[in-house]
């Protein structure tokens, strides 16, 4: 399951020094806009301690975690959805994304320029929201003069509902709201509305990129976006990046865990970055554990059994029979399959069965 969320900000915002302690692969970075030109892609893995602890039982020859790609944009400037700077580029790119990390420069540096002269990450953030607000505003009023007539004039409901929802979305981004602000009551209308593919629809996160001393409580400059973005269902991350690069640095886990404790964190901020952006796509991970191997597998909250026996072969999914499920609590406790199974934790499920984050699957099927 191959879904993307792009790093995107303003230049010199600490997008591509971000990519860096995200990714082996390393996104040049430099203190001048556009040094990031073709978007550079990363796969992360996705930490989970409970794929270790199901390792100390089962003892497999190999672990294998559950991913996500990040994308680092070029850095957008104002006038964008007009195609100043790398516009076009920036919002062909963001487009193919499936959710927004969205860098916030939330520290005072005078040796770091930023474009607009002065640091005002709530100003920044408007800058952006606009750029993409506008471009979307452009292909709803494209798409209305397709349809306005034949909703208003002729019999077609399909065409009047399509109509509706862009109403909505139009009077919304015209008060220079995100199309994301706007709810949709029935299932018709929301199938409409993400048929429509508009920027400021996908999910975001805001990441504050603050100096070494803001990273545990964060300081004004966080504050101030917090505030800002507290009526948009967003969440709010702190981290300094610069900080991230020097934590990525050390190889050895006990070297890193010590530094991490030294600056009052228990967790890297990468490492919280990762998961949230997992969250953001609305993913979570269903778990195999055997001799072979202990394996993560993601998949799509609300999918039911078959689904998730497709996403590790579509065999699986087409021949489906049933899922035999041990909850990974009980694993653990338990210490083994078998513990469980005469333990009566072992339940046999259907092609209804909704799975649940952290269930430990095997699937039964006949092709």
């Amino acid at each position: 399951m191959s879904l993307q969320c792009g790093i995107v900000g303003l230049p010199n915002v600490g997008k591509s020094t971000l990519f860096n302690c995200l990714s082996n692969a390393k996104a040049q970075s430099a203190n001048f806009p556009f040094c990031t030109i073709e978007p550079n892609v990363g796969v992360i893995t996705v930490p989970d301690e409970r794929l270790n602890r199901l390792a100390e039982l089962c003892k497999p020859e190999r672990i294998v975690p559950t991913t996500v790609e990040i994308v680092d944009i070029a850095g957008l400037v104002k006038g964008a959805s007009k195609g100043e700077g790398l516009g076009n580029k920036f919002l062909a790119n963001i487009r193919e994304t499936d959710a927004i990390i969205h860098v916030l420069r939330c520290f005072d540096d005078e040796n770091v320029v930023h474009v607009d002269g002065s640091v005002n990450p709530v100003r920044d953030k408007e800058i952006i929201d606009t750029e993409l607000q506008l471009r979307d505003l452009e292909t709803i009023e494209s798409r209305i003069a397709k349809v306005q007539k034949q909703a208003q004039t002729g019999g077609d409901k399909q065409a009047k509902l399509i109509y509706e929802v862009l109403a909505k979305y139009k009077t919304a981004l015209e008060q220079g709201k995100s199309a994301r602000t706007v709810s949709f009551d029935t299932k018709d209308e929301q199938a409409a509305a993400h048929d429509l593919f508009l920027l400021t629809n996908k999910p975001v996160m805001y990441v504050c990129n603050v100096d070494e001393k803001s990273a545990v409580a964060g300081n004004s400059y966080v504050e101030q976006v917090k505030n800002a973005v507290k009526d948009e269902d967003a969440e709010v991350l702190v981290l300094a990046a610069q900080t991230e690069s020097e934590i990525a640095e050390f190889d050895d886990f006990q070297e890193r865990q010590m530094f991490l404790q030294e600056i009052g964190l228990e967790e890297s901020g990468v490492a919280r970055l990762i998961k949230s952006a997992y969250s953001l796509l609305k993913l979570k991970t269903f778990l195999t554990a055997g001799a072979d191997e202990v394996r993560a597998w993601t998949f799509r909250n609300g999918y039911k059994a078959p689904q998730c026996a497709g996403v590790i072969h579509t065999d699986f999914e087409r021949g489906f029979i049933r899922a035999e499920v041990i909850k990974y609590e009980d694993f653990i406790t338990l210490k083994s399959e078998s513990a469980c199974k005469e333990a009566g934790k072992l339940s046999v499920e259907g092609k209804e069965y909704i799975v649940q984050d952290g269930d430990i699957m095997h699937f039964r099927f006949n092709v």
